[in-house]
């Protein structure tokens, strides 16, 4: 990169920094605690250009690439990785969605709304019975004259209760076949189209994760994004991008841990020292600063290769994996650095721990990413 860009980048997250600090910080364990999700912040986020960072300026969006999106979600996830990972969700799922594979009037007619942050987007893969398995999914869509009748249901999905727009995908052709799914845009309002259980989870509780169900939603043709039989890989390709952005969520909130533990161990002092002086203690600082700078390396790698439109999924997979894996290490260690205060709520590090292990699972487990990087080394 040039330093034109690089300045670029570093003002853009200098700005990010300021907003999480201002409007994110002050409140994070009462929507925590609370499981809120903070809707009003999103339209906030919109207003600053955050809710559509890759999106063309044609569209509403920021026109920005990759770099600029990983530098946004790390300092974002810094001060609170719920939030952050909701940004990702909206950014590269739902709105990305729609920008790759809509037509002009499908993207002039939702672009526009989900990057000013008016309209927040959900996207719809997973299945109770069909995690990774997603050829086997049981959401159905069959067409009848000039609509489509969607059946079934999408479960931990972000957004799905306070989401406006979802990109859902749907099986088109039998269980198992090729070429058997399709993408479609449902709006919220549509009759048959409703929310479910609201999931308790151990962390990245401000992000909000439940159940999508279709109850014979009746859908115009209008709303199929690209051709009968592309959604999987539509979906596949989206999420090479997300990889990304959980990598790029990983680096924030480990970065955020290894702040708060390295400030802990300069100053809590034990026999007459900062604890940071103490090998144990300051090999252990060491070993998290190496794995957030490899991460890093990773991640613009892969984004490098993702703003050039190359193909990107083996080095989407290592950063996504990489990135996450070292998340919760850093995460744990920053608790273990903080002794028994690690423990406590009173202090940050057991919330980057809590939130860090949804990093090894969402868009992708890490085993997902050894097949992916695996098949793609040996073919």
């Amino acid at each position: 990169m040039n330093t034109e860009t690089i300045d670029n980048i570093k003002m853009i997250a200098e700005t990010a920094r300021e907003f999480a600090e201002k409007n994110i910080r002050p409140n994070i364990m009462e929507w925590d605690e609370s499981q809120t999700f903070p809707k009003d912040l999103f339209h906030q986020l919109g207003e600053m250009g955050f809710m559509g960072i890759v999106v063309p300026e044609q569209y509403g969006g920021s026109g920005l690439g990759y770099h600029e999106y990983v530098a946004i979600l790390d300092e974002i996830s810094q001060v609170d990785p719920s939030i952050g990972l909701s940004v990702a969700a909206h950014n590269s799922l739902c709105t990305n969605h729609i920008y790759e594979f809509g037509n002009e009037e499908q993207r002039n007619k939702w672009l526009p709304q989900l990057a000013s942050g008016k309209v927040i987007g959900a996207w719809g893969l997973t299945e109770h019975n069909t995690g990774s398995d997603s050829g086997g999914m049981s959401t159905t869509a069959v067409k009848d004259g000039d609509e489509w009748i969607i059946s079934g249901a999408k479960n931990f999905i972000t957004h799905a209760i306070s989401g406006d727009i979802a990109v859902v995908m749907t099986r088109t052709g039998e269980k198992g076949a090729k070429n058997n799914s399709t993408a479609f845009v449902l709006e919220k309002g549509m009759p048959g189209f409703t929310s479910g259980k609201k999931e308790n989870k151990l962390g990245m509780r401000a992000s909000e994760t439940a159940e999508l169900i279709f109850d014979n939603v009746r859908v115009p043709d209008s709303h199929r994004l690209g051709e009968v039989g592309e959604g999987f890989k539509q979906a596949m390709k989206i999420l090479d991008g997300g990889r990304i952005s959980i990598a790029a969520l990983s680096l924030g909130t480990a970065r955020g841990a290894y702040k708060a533990a390295l400030k802990y161990a300069k100053e809590r002092h034990q026999f007459g020292k900062a604890i940071s002086e103490f090998q144990a203690i300051n090999f252990m600082l060491a070993d998290m600063a190496t794995e957030i700078d490899a991460a890093e390396l990773l991640i613009q790698r892969a984004s490098t290769l993702k703003n050039a439109k190359q193909k990107m999924t083996k080095e989407g997979a290592m950063a996504k994996l990489y990135a996450s894996e070292a998340c919760v290490r850093i995460s744990n260690n920053a608790v273990q650095i903080f002794g028994g205060y690690g423990y406590t709520k009173d202090f940050p590090a057991e919330k980057f721990y809590r939130d860090s292990k949804l990093c090894t699972i969402g868009e992708g487990t890490s085993e997902i990413q050894r097949m992916v990087i695996g098949r793609d080394i040996t073919k």
